[in-house]
């Protein structure tokens, strides 16, 4: 399967075709508790039916004179010899089943995260994160819950649907005709039931991840949700979607409650009872026989009651691993090509004749072509919406070019294996990502075995050192999620270590100053100023004080490239670079 990066797990099903087959490959896996479930289901529900076998026994030693007191003890002893070992049995099958379900949960977790992580950024943008989370979290433990208990509730049931079958002939053969003909019946009944609940428990799931799209959209958005004042717009929109995910669990609801087998079930022990005794008038059972036969056709009690539960479970299940399998069958556009170039980057940029579209959008970028030597500082300007960042997506292969290509050192960038692709190339976003970890762990995010002295050269490089000290924790400090417990600057400059850590051949920095006081702008410029050296520089800025550094400044107008030169060159030559700055 094309993705931009994979990971080599330790076991994937083969299929993925089919959600059922699936699931099965990840079931057969485990097949010594398998086996353990099957041998305790089978040993639960004979333990079950030799209970109705003992209390005939005792029926007939009481009924027939004189009463027999030891036959009457010998049921007694069996039936509790038969339910501890029935007790035993019973927590053998139901262990097997959860540490299935358990080990089933977690490799999908693990199978679907190594997935996601593989996409492409055009997969992600395309995707809602609260239902790729629904799916991720939710779903993911449907899983789980369709083997225990769903699973196991099923193949349980089946020995208590098979025991009464087995062993009501033993008594007399014609006994077999009341069981055997439950069964065929139940089984018409369970296929309509599971035809009408597939649909259903599909709703339900798809439902579940609209609403947790909406409530993440929500939550992920709040400070714009507040700043508009919004709230109740916010919170009726939320309940659209819980009103549209609780119809759909009743209407499941609706097919759950027309579960035919109950009825069935009180039909077959009324046939049975009249069945059995016409057998006992006629002479050819006793009452211990008559006794026996109804408490065992009372087995079929758990597979009637415990199937309405355990089968909607199992659709349930099976509609999440559908749902997972579309986010893991889902292609990439990119492949991480493993096989590619991967030697140290020089930092020779070339663009030639590259057109660039989100999908079948008009062209974001049409018909650019640049070129930049290594070690040089580049500022793109333009104004909003003219293909500025499209062009730095483009040079890592975030995204890939519609027409023509992009070349870094000579060498087109699908043709580089991602990883070293990546690696040599770093980009500061305005909008910053930091991780809910220490202020060293996001430094070293990019480069893990890095040492502390290595950590705080970089921040001291980003001039972010002096203010990382004057936290309670200094490098220790937890930061929240997207860095919310500092400032804008500080996060852009932490951004910045983090780069300069990885020590990359080119550095590219996208409006990353935007949110820098003019109190610490002096220290950021130079801070940046240092970082260029030596390395090829890409900066997208409105800032006059970097773009009149820059070796090399690109105009963009619309998609297009509208002028190439220096600060002089281009206030000079230039009508849309003289009007960026008129403004």
């Amino acid at each position: 399967m094309q993705s931009e990066f994979a990971i080599q797990l330790k076991w994937a099903p083969k299929h993925r075709d089919d959600a059922a087959r699936w699931a099965t490959a990840h079931i057969l896996r485990h097949k010594f508790w398998i086996v353990v479930m099957i041998v305790g289901a089978t040993g639960n529900a004979a333990g079950a039916a030799l209970m109705p076998l003992f209390i005939g026994q005792a029926f007939n030693a009481v009924v027939n004179q004189p009463i027999n007191y030891t036959l009457i003890g010998t049921a007694a002893i069996g039936i509790v010899l038969s339910q501890v070992v029935r007790a035993v049995l019973q927590l053998g099958r139901n262990f097997s089943s959860e540490v299935i379900g358990q080990r089933m949960e977690r490799d999908t977790r693990h199978e679907l995260y190594a997935s996601l992580i593989g996409k492409s950024m055009a997969f992600h943008d395309q995707q809602s994160v609260g239902d790729v989370m629904a799916r991720a979290t939710n779903d993911v433990r449907e899983v789980n819950l369709m083997l225990n208990p769903g699973i196991n509730l099923v193949v349980g049931s089946l020995m208590f649907l098979i025991m009464p079958i087995l062993i009501a002939p033993t008594m007399y053969p014609a006994l077999i005709l009341v069981p055997l003909v439950f069964a065929i019946v139940y089984f018409i009944l369970l296929q309509r039931f599971l035809n009408q609940l597939k649909p259903a428990t599909e709703s339900v799931r798809r439902q579940f991840g609209g609403m947790n799209a909406t409530l993440a959209e929500a939550i992920e958005g709040i400070e714009t949700v507040k700043g508009a004042a919004q709230e109740e717009q916010a919170i009726e929109k939320f309940e659209v979607g819980a009103k549209s995910y609780r119809d759909a669990y009743v209407a499941q609801g609706h097919i759950e409650a027309r579960f035919l087998p109950l009825l069935w079930l009180g039909i077959i022990q009324a046939v049975g009872l009249a069945h059995s005794l016409f057998l006992y008038q006629q002479g050819l059972i006793d009452v211990g026989q008559v006794v026996a036969f109804n408490g065992l056709l009372q087995l079929f009690g758990f597979p009637t009651f415990q199937t309405s539960f355990a089968y909607p479970q199992i659709a349930s299940g099976i509609s999440s691993a559908r749902r997972i399998l579309d986010l893991i069958n889902m292609q990439s556009d990119l492949d991480e090509n493993t096989a590619g170039y991967a030697e140290p980057m020089q930092g020779a940029i070339q663009f030639e004749h590259v057109t660039f579209k989100y999908r079948s959008e008009a062209p974001v970028l049409d018909d650019v072509s640049f070129a930049v030597k290594p070690g040089q500082t580049v500022a793109v300007v333009g104004q909003t919406g003219s293909g500025k960042t499209s062009i730095i997506k483009l040079l890592n292969r975030i995204y890939e070019a519609s027409e023509g290509r992009v070349t870094i050192d000579g060498v087109d960038v699908r043709h580089w294996q991602m990883a070293a692709l990546r690696k040599q190339i770093s980009i500061i976003e305005q909008d910053l990502f930091l991780f809910s970890r220490t202020v060293a762990e996001n430094i070293k995010f990019g480069r893990p075995e890095a040492t502390q002295d290595q950590v705080e050269a970089a921040a001291k490089a980003a001039q972010a050192h002096d203010f990382i000290l004057n936290f309670s924790d200094g490098y220790n400090t937890v930061v929240g999620e997207r860095g919310v417990t500092l400032s804008g600057g500080q996060r852009q400059r932490l951004a910045l270590a983090r780069a300069l850590l990885v020590d990359p051949k080119i550095l590219i920095l996208d409006d990353a100053t935007s949110a820098i006081d003019s109190a610490t702008e002096d220290q950021i410029q130079q801070a940046i100023y240092t970082a260029a050296r030596g390395r090829t520089t890409i900066l997208i800025t409105h800032r006059l004080s970097q773009i009149r550094w820059a070796d090399v400044i690109i105009v963009m107008k619309q998609g297009r490239i509208a002028a190439v030169g220096t600060h002089d060159e281009l206030l000079e030559t230039s009508l849309a670079y003289q009007r960026i700055f008129a403004r």
